[in-house]
C-alpha cells in the first residue's frame, strides 16, 4: 500500500508556514519549513531553528514579516529525525490503518527562492511505516520511546486534550526528507473558472488518479490502487 499524503494546502493554492510556500533552490533542493505553532507552544521558532542550507527559517519569510516569524513558534509535524507523524483531525483517521511496510509520501507547496518557479506541489519526503494507531493503542513507555519528539506528545496539554483522536505514524528504516523535491502537482483552471491542484500527468502514470479527478485538493490522504501501488512505491524508493 503506497500512501500519499498532504502536508499543507489552503484553498486553492499550495500554503505551508503561515502564509508562504516552501523554498525551492535552482538545484531542485528545498527546504521542509513547518506550519506555525497556532497554541504557541514549541520552544522551537522561525528565528532559532534553521534548515538544510544553514539559514534561520525566518530568512525565507517576505522582509517586512522576518521580524514577527522570528518569535513565532512552529508546529514540527510531521518530523524527520526520529520520523514520527500526528494528526487529531477527522480527515486523517483512516491512516490508522496503516501497516508496518507500508509507504507514506509526504508532498508540500512549494515556489522559486532566489529564483523564477511558479507555486507548485512537491513530494518531499516518505516514511516506511513501522508503527501506526491512535494513541491510546499504544503503552505509556512506547509513546515516550517511540513518538516522544512528535508535537502532539511533547506537549502535555495537547496530548491530553487530543488522545483519543489521535493518529501516530512511527517510519522506520527507509524512512528520509528527500534532498530533491519532485515535481507532482500543478494549478488548472476548472470551467467554474476556479483553480485546482491535480496531479500532472507524468505523475498520473505513476500514482493514478487516486480513484477520480486526480486532485490534491487540501489535505484529505490520497490512496494509490492496488494495481499500482508496485510501481508506484519502486519510483518512490528511486527518488534522491
Amino acid at each position: 500500500t503506497t500512501e500519499i499524503y498532504t502536508l499543507s494546502l489552503h484553498d486553492a493554492l499550495p500554503i505551508c508556514c503561515g502564509g508562504i510556500h516552501s523554498p525551492l533552490f535552482h538545484d531542485g533542493t528545498f527546504e521542509f519549513v513547518p506550519i506555525p505553532d497556532s497554541r504557541g507552544l514549541d520552544e522551537r521558532t522561525y528565528g532559532n531553528s534553521k534548515g538544510q542550507a544553514g539559514r534561520a527559517f525566518a530568512e525565507y519569510f517576505p522582509k517586512r514579516r522576518q521580524e514577527a516569524a522570528r518569535s513565532q513558534a512552529m508546529h514540527v509535524d510531521p518530523e524527520f529525525e526520529s520520523f514520527t507523524y500526528g494528526d487529531p483531525t477527522p480527515p486523517k483517521r483512516n491512516l490508522a490503518q496503516l501497516k508496518p511496510g507500508d509507504l507514506l509520501v509526504f508532498y508540500a507547496g512549494m515556489e522559486g527562492w532566489g529564483h523564477t518557479s511558479h507555486p507548485a506541489l512537491y513530494i518531499a519526503g516518505k516514511f516506511r511505516v513501522e508503527l501506526a494507531g491512535f494513541a491510546p493503542s499504544f503503552s505509556n513507555e512506547q509513546l515516550q520511546r517511540e513518538f516522544g519528539q512528535n508535537y502532539h506528545v511533547r506537549h502535555r496539554t495537547v496530548f491530553a486534550e487530543q488522545r483519543e483522536r489521535l493518529v501516530l505514524i512511527k517510519g522506520g528504516k527507509g524512512s528520509r526528507l528527500f534532498q530533491k523535491a519532485h515535481l507532482i502537482g500543478e494549478t488548472v483552471r476548472q470551467e467554474s473558472g476556479t483553480l485546482w491542484q491535480v496531479i500532472t500527468p507524468a505523475m498520473e502514470k505513476v500514482f493514478g488518479k487516486f480513484g477520480g479527478i486526480g486532485s490534491l485538493q487540501r489535505s484529505t490522504p490520497r490512496w494509490v490502487e492496488d494495481k499500482l501501488a508496485s510501481e508506484a512505491e519502486s519510483f518512490v524508493e528511486s527518488l534522491d
